[in-house]
């Protein structure tokens, strides 16, 4: 093994990702230059295995499949620049303040039939009013009368007051990306900061909610940016990571990018997997721009999946994706993951 100049290691035999994998094992974790220099030194195909290990050893073959809906929609105040839904950006979405209860139950019964374990109300905006948040409430109590599933929520930012309305209303999870880390946060958005999504999670888990944060790759950041966003939810003690990958949205200023490679996101799947070893690593938006190549993402790593349609953008059936896990061999049953 050779060193680097920083003084880490530098881990170009394949070997050594195994001895990672064993260190991780027995409670070890990566610090910030040995991913840098697993990432970038050790080769490709030994980081997925080694990953994928790591997967098998934590989780078995239990994959936490969740779904969302858009429950508000459009006209929102922030200037993300990858999002269809800003009010800055002349996109062609449908608009609406609120989701039709009677749709939120069919498809939350539709997932709930297929396997999926949780359901999330997904809105637009900086964030809910009292007023709209309890018209969302009468939503959850029908989805806790009429199905089994664990309820979510991501209605933007928080006060505790709102937090503790959405515990009492049977959500047990909110979910607020960080989006990017903490040094490329401002190339995203400039509307709010990283430090307000923080400051929500921190809310929301005082609230007694677990949490559900991730981010999105390809929009323009480097790897050491991606590896510091794995880092700083490791910090934070999020164990649900959403990763999408960037769609680019026509009329949006993220439109012109260039994707990313499927080596590019898988190695950055496997890091997220040793960086935070007891999450779910959930594959979520944009997984479908990879066309077969998304299978790929559940054997470097991942463990979890948005399934169904996103909030602006498509993705697979429920049905194929059903198919896709249990040819992998995955656990797809949901058992477990329902609300006592």
């Amino acid at each position: 093994m050779s060193v680097n100049p920083d003084g880490g290691p530098a881990w170009t035999d394949p070997a050594m990702a195994d001895t990672v994998v064993r260190r991780i094992e027995q409670g070890g974790r990566l610090t910030f230059a040995e991913a840098l220099t697993l990432a970038t030194e050790t080769t490709p195909t030994a980081l997925f295995q080694a990953a994928d290990r790591l997967r098998r050893k934590l989780h078995r073959n239990r994959l936490d499949l969740c779904s969302i809906i858009n429950a508000r929609s459009g006209r929102c105040s922030e200037n993300c620049r990858f999002c269809a839904q800003s009010a800055f950006y002349d996109t062609a979405i449908d608009t609406y303040d609120l989701i039709d209860a009677e749709t939120a139950v069919s498809q939350a019964r539709e997932n709930e039939a297929g396997g999926v374990g949780r359901f999330s109300l997904v809105t637009a905006g900086r964030t809910v009013s009292e007023g709209q948040l309890e018209r969302f409430g009468e939503i959850y109590a029908r989805l806790r009368r009429e199905t089994g599933l664990s309820l979510c929520a991501s209605m933007g930012f928080l006060d505790r007051q709102k937090a503790m309305r959405l515990r009492q209303f049977g959500v047990s999870r909110y979910h607020c990306n960080l989006e990017a880390s903490r040094s490329f946060f401002p190339e995203v958005c400039t509307s709010h900061t990283w430090q307000e999504k923080v400051e929500t999670l921190e809310i929301a888990r005082d609230a007694g909610l677990d949490l559900c944060s991730g981010g999105i790759i390809g929009m323009g950041e480097s790897l050491e940016q991606r590896l510091q966003l794995a880092f700083e939810l490791r910090e934070l003690g999020v164990l649900s990571i959403p990763i999408n990958i960037l769609t680019p949205i026509a009329n949006t200023p993220f439109a012109g990018l260039t994707p990313l490679s499927p080596q590019e996101i898988l190695i950055t799947i496997a890091m997220f997997r040793l960086i935070n070893p007891e999450a779910v690593i959930r594959m979520a938006g944009g997984r479908t721009l990879m066309g077969v190549e998304q299978l790929r993402c559940f054997t470097a790593g991942a463990n979890g999946a948005i399934v169904g349609n996103y909030l602006t953008t498509a993705g697979n059936t429920l049905a194929e994706d059903l198919r896709m896990f249990a040819d992998l061999g995955f656990d797809i049953a949901g058992k477990g993951n329902r609300r006592p």
